[in-house]
């Protein structure tokens, strides 16, 4: 795996602050954050390199304070390693550049990444909604910890609620005006971000459908280990409705032959732990298209991970989808 030296030196300067000096650093990932493994006397912790550009110091420290409760709560989420200092991140600037970057350690987890056991055409209907019923629970418990929890003052998150969705300044920015659109797509794509609009803002914010949420619950952020699923990369969690958390989670398995069968299995584990009412139900296709919408500017915003060339694509089966939906 090719890395920036600057981005290794930055590790390995940063290693002190840990009081990890000598620890062997192995990249294993460059897709947005630079992660390390990091080993030293025999134990192994994950150093992660910050995006400049995603979240401030302390939209970091929030989702520090935020996986600490949901921790307390009984959730296996990321327990970081705090510096000597007792902190969660230090700032550091790259190797003769002015840029800043936030450097974070986490302990390591030993496991498999879910996606890998199991994959969106897995002729293995049983393994696939043996995993999703669990992963219906996991989500229950964390809008249980949510829709309750007290939030701290100076929590700092972003929100993927209508103006961070479909508004004018969205969080990921303007799917609808992105320059590989054809006249007719951007007009029907317009179309499909207007009622999304008019449908969220008539639902609200009740605390029991909006709170935090993790954001980005794919098979990707999910570790099988000895003591279960582990919940990983808090990176995209902010405020947010639990619907977008169900349509994240299943967004990969949509074209799945018994899609309706793991979406049964994902609401039967769900409702182990919370109700699901019929309006919440009722609501997931909207999401579902809202993923789909969100993931075109997602990509957009993001030439460095060389997936620009499938935006055309994208777009097509994207205004595929918002055909279905209106048709519905």
């Amino acid at each position: 795996m090719k890395i920036d030296k600057s981005l290794t030196m930055l590790a390995e300067r940063a290693l002190s602050e840990w009081l990890l000096e000598g620890a062997r650093l192995e990249p294993i990932n460059i897709w947005e954050n630079v992660v390390f493994r990091v080993n030293k006397d025999g134990q192994t912790y994950v150093l992660r390199i910050h995006r400049s550009w995603y979240h401030t110091l302390e939209e970091l420290n929030s989702e520090l304070v935020w996986t600490a409760a949901l921790r307390e709560y009984g959730l296996n989420v990321p327990e970081p390693l705090l510096t000597k200092d007792g902190q969660g991140y230090i700032t550091k600037c790259l190797p003769g550049s002015d840029e800043t970057r936030n450097i974070g350690v986490l302990k390591w987890v030993e496991g498999n990444i879910l996606g890998d056991v199991i994959k969106p055409d897995s002729k293995d209907l049983n393994k696939v909604c043996d995993y999703f019923e669990q992963l219906g629970s996991i989500a229950a418990v964390i809008h249980n910890q949510s829709a309750v929890w007290n939030v701290p003052a100076g929590f700092t998150r972003h929100a993927f609620d209508v103006e961070g969705l479909v508004g004018d300044t969205p969080f990921w920015g303007p799917f609808w005006v992105l320059p590989q659109l054809l006249p007719q797509q951007r007009d029907l794509l317009e179309k499909a971000r207007k009622i999304i609009g008019e449908t969220l803002a008539a639902y609200g914010k009740s605390p029991d459908t909006y709170s935090m949420i993790h954001a980005d619950l794919h098979m990707g952020n999910l570790v099988v280990g000895r003591k279960g699923i582990h919940v990983i990369d808090f990176d995209d969690a902010g405020f947010g409705w639990h619907q977008y958390e169900l349509a994240v989670a299943l967004h990969s398995y949509r074209d799945h032959p018994k899609f309706e069968m793991i979406v049964k299995a994902f609401f039967n584990g769900y409702r182990k732990d919370r109700a699901l009412d019929a309006e919440s139900i009722a609501l997931l296709p909207l999401f579902l298209l809202v993923r789909t919408l969100v993931n075109l500017s997602w990509i957009q915003q993001r030439p460095e991970l060389g997936q620009e060339r499938e935006i055309p694509a994208m777009i097509e089966e994207a205004c595929k989808e918002v055909d279905r939906f209106l048709a519905a």
